[in-house]
């Protein structure tokens, strides 16, 4: 045989070789389909505003999830969000500090990374100022929120950082700044549509 004749017989083998392989590994594999669809969340806010002159953050949020796949889902989350403000801690020319009051719109994407129940997510939308707008400049911010959690089939429990990047906050120096950010922990009880 000539050496052109055996590397072709060589390659062929590889190639049915790799074929077989590769048919027996999507037999082992092959799950059933996925059921995707709606999932309803509804979930409580609890945090530390990192800029002054906000110190807490509470609220609460619906958050609808569609299931792209069992690790792959979208969501579009609402709610209300208060930063309260310490007595303290005012903006220059005000008596008094005033909270200031969040109705975040933000669309995500969630990613399960580890075991079907870890994940992170990442969001992105507006929040609305709808108490203390005469405190800020824009009634309007641009949020983003990065977020780890571990979820159940009823209980989502997360830990998320939000920034709000037009809202006015008081520097060290004392002169008004932009962005406000806050640390939280959510939980939820969320359920299938």
């Amino acid at each position: 045989m000539k050496p052109t004749q055996k590397i072709k017989i060589l390659f062929v083998f590889a190639v049915s070789t790799l074929f077989a392989s590769n048919v027996q590994a999507q037999e082992k594999t092959e799950t059933p389909n996925y059921d995707q669809g709606f999932r309803l969340g509804v979930g409580l806010n609890a945090g530390y505003a990192t800029q002054d002159p906000y110190k807490l953050a509470l609220g609460a949020d619906a958050r609808l999830q569609y299931d792209l796949s069992k690790i792959y889902s979208l969501t579009l989350t609402t709610g209300y969000t208060n930063l309260f403000v310490s007595k303290a801690d005012t903006f220059p020319g005000q008596v008094e500090g005033k909270d200031l009051g969040i109705i975040p719109v933000k669309a995500g994407f969630k990613a399960f990374v580890w075991k079907d129940q870890f994940y992170l997510m990442g969001e992105a939308g507006a929040a609305f100022a709808v108490s203390n707008v005469d405190n800020t400049r824009d009634k309007t911010s641009l949020l983003l929120s990065p977020s780890i959690g571990y979820a159940t089939k009823y209980i989502d429990i997360s830990v998320n950082y939000t920034h709000y990047n037009h809202f006015d906050r008081i520097d060290s120096n004392g002169s008004i700044g932009r962005g406000v950010g806050q640390v939280g922990v959510r939980l939820a009880y969320g359920f299938k549509l």
